[in-house]
């Protein structure tokens, strides 16, 4: 059975796993109502996906 020579250094540990970081899920703006929204969905405020309504939702 193979077993490690010298213990790993927590500097190598860490040196390692830097790729291992979670990444921001992007955001852009709607066009029709400016609201915050994850690209190439629909808007969860007004409903709209490419200039098209596909939801309908209670507008105030």
């Amino acid at each position: 059975m193979i077993v490690p020579k010298r213990r790993t250094s927590k500097s190598r540990k860490n040196k390692r796993r830097s790729h291992h970081a979670l990444a921001r899920p992007s955001q852009s703006r709607c066009p029709q109502c400016e609201e915050p929204k994850v690209p190439h969905r629909v808007c969860g405020n007004c409903g709209t996906y490419r200039d098209r309504t596909v939801l309908e939702t209670d507008e105030d």
